[in-house]
């Protein structure tokens, strides 16, 4: 999942060197954090948050496919 994240998140930002996911596990769930540079966090977030919620659906539907639950955060 966090390799997914990356992926996606490489192909949005304007610095791909910048971004960095952590995983980790909290209370059964898995959490990334995302981090990309200040310049680039409104592509990440998009208008009205919609591409934030689609990374977040996408995440969602691997980690239910893998009998599992986690959780994109979004560190700025």
């Amino acid at each position: 999942m966090k390799e997914l994240v990356n992926f996606i998140t490489t192909f949005l930002v304007d610095q791909p060197d910048a971004v960095e996911v952590s995983e980790s596990e909290q209370e059964g769930q898995i959490v990334l954090e995302l981090r990309v540079a200040k310049e680039d966090l409104g592509k990440v977030i998009g208008k009205q948050g919609r591409t934030a919620r689609a990374i977040r659906s996408l995440l969602t539907t691997v980690a239910v496919k893998n009998n599992k639950r986690a959780r994109l955060e979004i560190i700025d």
